[in-house]
């Protein structure tokens, strides 16, 4: 009988995590035949969007390897005396360690030499709560940190100034520079996530990153020619065994009547005429700001096509929605004045839409994901972070890496003044305009890169490589 090992995957709650966690499940299971899966799937919003997920993975030829547990929701789940949207969601996911314990009390074959063992936890990089499970159970445990390394040396950086008595709300408070041996540059303390301005908020954030040395070692939705001096930081230093994996990403293509009509306005249009405007899952503007962009858009003269969402509630959890009808926040005669050159969708393909001749820049709110896949196909960003760790993205992009141009680097959703019009329309000039050879070939080469890593002998194929050696040699260990 050949090795075998099951794996328990804890994504966080939300589509855009499990996505990338099944794609990284289905790239170990399709490496090595002994491996297999649960993915313990937590839901704290509308689970549409998972229940599709899980079922386009249950119909495929992944499915007898991987198997979706769906965790039943804690009593109490709205009860939290948090003060932050952020430790309310750490609150909440942490209230699922009684579910995930049941699981491996129920099935996780600690002790059976018949049925795959039970090798590891794999945990999201939010959930490192579900720690305290895999060590209860003496089971090892490794993080998967679905953003850059660069942002994960970031955190182990400025946790070890804590403990050295820094307040680093002070910091991001201030105008001050961060020394970060992971970038060349210094790194404005301003541009680090916004909610660390509250001290108590900060130092939870940061004690993530003391969590994450208790484990085996890391993953990371990475590849190392993107994210070099941050991998050459961590490894120096010995502060996490790191694995440089990535680009993961979900490049399936999407069929339907709303992705033809997209693409089929695409094919009209000249090759890399088109400026591509999406702000991810989460991203929307207030009304003001859409009228912001729809002024710089009219008035650049480029091609567009801008996936504009409706915004959540505060203080929820939801996703945007489209529109019912775009033009009631849009400038009036707007829509017909940009006819042919310009089309305002709501949900974007938009792996398709950037793999596409006729997109020729991108602005982006530089989430993780949504870089990579720029990556992958070669297309030149504007970077337009908002929330999050995407400040620090996008000062990595344009000022480390030299493949964006700036947007606008500073707008917070959080605050209300809005970036005007000719912010706006200077920074598609830049990105669209012929003089940028210099970033346009660096991002050609980067996308090179990219592929590389995944090839056969690639850092990221070695280093997957590495990880499941290194889950089988810890069952070896156990045995004795």
């Amino acid at each position: 009988m050949g090795r075998r090992a099951e794996l328990v995957f804890i994504p966080t709650p939300g589509v855009g995590h499990l996505v990338s966690t099944v794609e990284l499940v289905k790239r170990l299971i399709d490496r090595d035949e002994g491996l297999s899966a649960a993915i313990l799937v937590m839901t704290l919003t509308d689970n549409s969007a998972v229940k599709s997920t899980i079922n386009s993975i249950s119909s495929s030829s992944f499915a007898i390897r991987i198997r979706f547990i769906e965790l039943p929701e804690p009593e109490q789940m709205s009860a939290s005396g948090a003060t932050s949207p952020f430790k309310n969601y750490l609150n909440s996911i942490e209230r699922y360690i009684p579910s995930v314990r049941g699981f491996i009390m129920g099935e996780g074959n600690l002790g059976s030499k018949s049925q795959p063992r039970l090798a590891a936890f794999v945990v999201d990089m939010f959930c490192a709560s579900m720690i305290d499970v895999a060590n209860e159970f003496g089971i090892p445990s490794y993080v998967f940190f679905t953003s850059s390394a660069s942002f994960l040396g970031a955190m182990f950086h400025l946790q070890a100034l804590q403990e050295d008595g820094q307040d680093i709300s002070l910091l991001v408070n201030s105008n001050a520079a961060i020394d970060y041996p992971g970038f060349e540059k210094k790194f404005p303390a301003k541009l680090l996530p916004y909610e660390m301005k509250d001290e108590d908020v900060g130092k939870v954030f940061l004690s993530l990153a003391k969590r994450f040395k208790e484990t085996k070692g890391v993953m990371v939705n990475t590849f190392e020619d993107i994210d070099s001096r941050a991998v050459e930081y961590m490894s120096y230093n010995k502060l996490s065994k790191l694995y440089a994996v990535g680009p993961i990403l979900n490049l399936k293509t999407a069929d339907n009547t709303v992705v033809d009509d997209i693409l089929k306005w695409l094919d009209g249009q000249p090759l890399a005429s088109v400026v591509f405007l999406c702000f991810g899952s989460k991203g929307s503007c207030r009304e003001d700001q859409v009228r912001q962009i729809a002024y710089a858009l009219e008035k650049s003269g480029h091609g567009f096509l801008w996936s504009l969402r409706r915004p959540s509630p505060v203080g929820t959890f939801q996703t945007p929605r489209d529109y019912d009808d775009p033009s009631e926040v849009l400038p009036e005669g707007f829509l017909d004045r940009t006819a042919g050159r310009g089309k305002v969708i709501g949900w974007a393909p938009q792996s398709q839409v950037l793999a596409h001749r006729a997109v020729g820049g991108f602005v982006t709110h530089c989430g993780w994901n949504s870089t990579l896949e720029s990556v992958w196909f070669g297309v030149p960003m504007a970077v337009w972070p908002m929330y999050a760790e995407q400040h620090f993205n996008a000062f990595a992009l344009v000022e480390e890496i030299g493949m964006a141009v700036e947007m606008s680097m500073e707008y917070r959703k959080e605050i209300e003044s809005a970036v005007p019009a000719e912010v706006i329309e200077r920074g598609i000039r830049l990105l669209m305009g012929g003089e940028r050879e210099e970033m346009k070939a660096k991002v050609k080469q980067m996308r090179e890169w990219s592929r590389k890593a995944l090839m056969e002998g690639g850092s990221s194929h070695l280093n997957l490589g590495q990880f499941i050696e290194d889950i089988y040699s810890s069952i070896c260990q156990s045995w004795k």
